[in-house]
């Protein structure tokens, strides 16, 4: 293997709506920054038809057009966006170390601050008529999607405090709301619970899982089966809405960074500091609350500066020593 190094001032890692907001700050502040993009280039957005909730757009825009522009701004800006996945990574322990990150197995990027965007991945339950229905009606996010199903019959999968949060948003939009509970009891808190079995229009379902979404090119209705008798029933829906969790995309920086138990990489305070000097997270991979663009671009901006600063204080302490 023949190995190439390259010296950046900032690295990006991940697109997305975080990403190209910490590339285009860092681009105006000369940060020259470098993105490489990972295998799902723009992220989860990509996978959205239609967004209506970024502010900017007030009719609507669909995901895959809105990270092109994300994409064409920051390059104008001078950001180089490059197609390729971050392999490992060798993080500084010290103030004004460099960072080594390894792409695609064989070339290496030392880097004076890195910006990691890498995002998280919504759980799916990985049948194939569900699969197939992504972006026609089945979504993980009802914050995002649950708009354009309102006065519509629709059906949640989940048992935990976010199935129950966004079960009871779609309650108030839509006209009925099947929650499917793979056990006989749910995960969510007593509060939660408690504000699901309130609502008239939310019809809970125990022991129950999906065993097929009906519906060519867009969802029509559901399959659900009994998992204690083997019973199957069909309903009627438009939406399919899937809160099983996600999953950070941070398995490469396990040893390396901070995380919870559940991998999300811990910032320092209201900031996107993580506990190497000169390594940022934004996004989802730092932000299992929100998990929205916009909240994960304002995130980008913060990381974009923090560095900035990082690296005028690393610029200024070197200027005094010499």
């Amino acid at each position: 293997m023949s190995e190439q190094v390259e010296r950046l001032k900032t690295l990006i890692i991940g697109s997305g709506p975080a990403g190209y907001t910490a590339a285009i700050y860092a681009s105006r502040a000369d940060l020259k920054p470098v993105m490489y993009t990972g295998m799902e280039p723009g992220g989860q957005l990509t996978t959205t038809t239609e967004v209506d909730n970024f502010p900017g757009y007030p009719e609507g825009i669909d995901g895959p057009t809105m990270m092109v522009q994300l994409q064409q701004q920051a390059e104008r800006f001078g950001t180089e966006v490059r197609i390729g996945m971050v392999t490992a990574v060798d993080f500084n322990n010290e103030a004004g170390g460099i960072h080594k990150v390894t792409v695609d197995d064989n070339k290496v990027i030392e880097a004076e601050s890195v910006i990691i965007s890498t995002g998280a991945t919504a759980k799916y339950l990985n049948i194939p008529s569900e699969q197939r229905l992504r972006g026609g009606g089945v979504s993980a996010c009802a914050v995002c999607d649950g708009f354009f199903y309102k006065g519509q019959d629709v059906a949640i999968v989940g048992a935990g405090d976010t199935a129950a949060e966004e079960a009871s948003y779609l309650a108030n939009i839509c006209n009925k709301v099947t929650m499917l509970v793979r056990k006989d009891h749910m995960r969510a808190s007593k509060a939660m619970q408690h504000r699901v079995n309130s609502l008239d229009n939310i019809d809970v379902r125990y022991n129950t899982e999906v065993d097929e979404v009906i519906g060519e090119q867009v969802v029509e209705g559901l399959r659900m089966v009994n998992n204690q008798t083997g019973e199957k029933e069909d309903i009627a829906i438009t939406g399919l809405f899937i809160a099983i969790g996600h999953k950070p995309n941070t398995d490469i920086f396990k040893g390396q960074l901070d995380m919870d138990d559940t991998g999300y990489i811990i910032t320092e305070g209201k900031s996107t500091k993580t506990n190497k000097p000169g390594v940022f997270a934004s996004g989802d991979v730092q932000d299992k609350e929100y998990r929205q663009a916009v909240t994960a671009a304002g995130t980008g901006c913060m990381a974009a500066l923090d560095a900035e600063r990082y690296l005028a204080a690393v610029e200024s302490k070197e200027e005094v020593s010499v």
